[in-house]
């Protein structure tokens, strides 16, 4: 009996919780990509966090000497970035107002990602070596500002607060030790985190293509992206990349499926 209101208690706090946290941080576009989301710590709190990261990661590549040397490639990236900021204001209406910010690290490394607030960083590695077309970089563009534009980090952070605490409620309440709380916290990983992540990617790819097709880039480059990731992918060693994005035929075909949904908004962008 004590244990039947020990787990009683811990679901009711944990409930509390997460019902405190949910919110909506997008509309959803043409593709649809809307949902509730537990949020448990203030967008402020990241962005500051997400500016002294990116900050630390430019200091050290101008230490090397590997920051924006290519100022073509340079001009090229934040060309296409000016292009898309101001479309994301059709899912966040304050998100043209963030202070973005684009810079190109010279590296082999296949990398790109968008921090809270809009932070961007692209590797050059990643548009050589893939010989990706100003379509493709949009793509992938899109798809990483999707990812701050939808706060995944913030979600998966807050995700992350509510496991540990309902462990450590848990284990408190139930009497187990802290072995058994650590059993709980691998089950969590392993059940909880990777099919959020999943999620998190499904909704980056489709507002990315979006985002792409409204700033007038051909979202069928998103077919021709993946097609290469898979090819990378196929080498040996995962690119760091891939290891956060999983290249395989099922993508290809959830984004083949976006078409009919982006391609009417990709012609009105261009006119026609």
């Amino acid at each position: 009996m004590r244990m039947l209101r020990s787990v009683t208690a811990t679901t009711f706090l944990l409930s509390a919780l997460a019902l405190g946290g949910c919110q909506t941080t997008t509309s959803g576009g043409s593709v649809g990509a809307e949902r509730k989301q537990l949020m448990l710590v203030s967008s402020q709190q990241l962005d500051q966090m997400a500016v002294q990261g990116y900050n630390k990661l430019k200091a050290e590549a101008t230490a090397k000497g590997v920051l924006n040397t290519d100022s073509a490639m340079l001009h090229r990236v934040r060309a296409i970035a000016a292009r898309i900021e101001p479309q994301t204001r059709v899912f966040r209406s304050d998100a043209p107002g963030w202070k973005w910010e684009v810079n190109v690290i010279n590296s082999n490394e296949l990398n790109a990602f968008c921090m809270p607030g809009g932070k961007i960083m692209f590797y050059s590695g990643l548009i050589r070596q893939l010989n990706l077309s100003d379509d493709e970089i949009a793509v992938v563009m899109g798809h990483e500002i999707s990812h701050a534009l939808r706060e995944h980090s913030r979600e998966q952070i807050s995700q992350a607060i509510a496991a540990q605490t309902g462990i450590d409620m848990g284990a408190a309440l139930l009497g187990l030790g802290q072995g058994s709380a650590d059993m709980a916290g691998i089950a969590y990983q392993a059940l909880i985190a990777t099919r959020f992540s999943r999620t998190d990617e499904s909704e980056a790819d489709r507002i990315g293509m979006e985002l792409a097709a409204r700033a007038g880039y051909d979202p069928r480059a998103g077919v021709s992206l993946w097609q290469k990731m898979i090819g990378a992918n196929s080498g040996g060693s995962t690119p760091e990349f891939l290891s956060s994005h999983p290249a395989d035929a099922g993508r290809v075909r959830q984004i083949e499926s976006l078409l009919p949904t982006v391609m009417p908004l990709y012609k009105a962008a261009r006119g026609g």
